[in-house]
């Protein structure tokens, strides 16, 4: 339970940050004619104008590509690029740090391990049209395909200068309605098409219902196996509990006994699971980045706090109490002539 508990816990806030759970409620997709869609009215720096000053539109971000190649290299890649609106984009930072001046960007570590790059070294970007840029790699996000980065706007337009957004990621204002929202965007200009963000995140969901169904099993697990053996401590102990009985204990305190000595040993159980059950979490999760070529950054794997801790450690007492209530009323129920018909 500590492990699936730490990797339940690692894994949504991982989820929630590449997915930009909470900062995105809206996506504006400019209309484009190959699509059959309406182009807009306003170009792109005055979108961008337009949809934040739409009321309860708190910040936005112009995002989008530019097709590069790296010098040297024969396959072309592709920068995300935002402009603008920091706090609407993900919070996936993972090691490094983040951009902070023009000619610096950021990848996955997919495209680190596929062009031999770390952190820290520099590599020259060639456009289309014969530009070139000197980029420095400065950071490490926590996923993403092998054949992208992301940098700033500055650092686009030195090698696109008619480089342009074609969505823009809008975060509303604390209880804003987004229906309203999309309303307005399509009031204002019926070539721009808004979607909105779901709040469900799917990543998460799987995650937990994975996490819950495993925990389920190894509480089912466990249980059957304190019932077996309580079953079998009471069948050994049926002289002990005859004689316990014949001097006035009470059914109940009988039951109360056992299952208290059960539960005993759950604490046990249960303190001695905890380092278990973090140092599995310590293993497995590297072996995850590893192979994967994903990120953790520390604050996701130090998950582990005063109540996640004492959660399976009064797990395993409710457990042990759970698995041993059944055959301890059993075996209160036996009357003293039947524990002690062999003596």
């Amino acid at each position: 339970m500590t492990f699936s508990t730490g990797l339940w816990a690692t894994m949504v806030s991982y989820s929630d940050a590449v997915e930009g759970v909470g900062r995105t409620q809206v996506v504006v997709w400019r209309g484009e004619s190959r699509f059959g869609q309406t182009v807009p009215e306003h170009g792109d720096a005055a979108t961008q104008a337009l949809l934040r000053s739409l009321p309860h539109a708190a910040d936005v971000s112009g995002v989008g590509f530019a097709g590069v190649r790296l010098l040297g290299q024969s396959q072309d890649v592709s920068i995300e690029w935002a402009r603008g609106g920091r706090s609407v984009l993900q919070d996936d930072h993972a090691r490094g740090r983040w951009m902070r001046r023009p000619g610096e960007v950021v990848a996955s570590g997919r495209f680190l391990s596929k062009y031999g790059l770390r952190i820290g070294e520099s590599f020259t970007l060639a456009a289309a049209n014969g530009r070139h840029e000197r980029v420095t790699l400065v950071g490490e996000v926590m996923s993403g395909p092998a054949d992208w980065m992301r940098a700033d706007w500055a650092t686009v337009t030195a090698l696109a200068p008619d480089a342009q957004a074609n969505q823009y990621w809008v975060r509303l204002a604390p209880g804003a309605d987004v229906g309203a929202y999309t309303k307005a965007v399509r009031a204002a200009d019926p070539g721009l098409y808004p979607t909105e963000q779901t709040s469900v995140n799917a990543g998460v969901v799987t995650v937990i219902s994975s996490a819950s169904t495993l925990t389920l099993m190894l509480t089912v697990v466990a249980a059957m196996g304190v019932f077996n053996t309580v079953v079998l401590s009471a069948r050994e102990r049926r002289r002990d509990l005859g004689m316990l009985k014949s001097i006035g204990m009470t059914p109940r305190q009988v039951t109360v006994m056992m299952v208290v000595s059960m539960a005993g040993l759950g604490l046990v159980g249960g303190i001695l699971g905890l380092p278990l059950g973090v140092a599995a979490c310590r293993v497995v999760i590297p072996m995850t980045e590893h192979s994967s070529h994903l990120a953790f950054p520390a604050r996701m794997l130090d998950v582990w706090h005063p109540w996640t801790v004492a959660l399976p450690a009064l797990a395993g007492v409710a457990i042990e109490g759970l698995g041993a209530v059944i055959p301890a009323r059993a075996a209160a129920r036996q009357t003293i002539a039947r524990a002690l018909h062999t003596e």
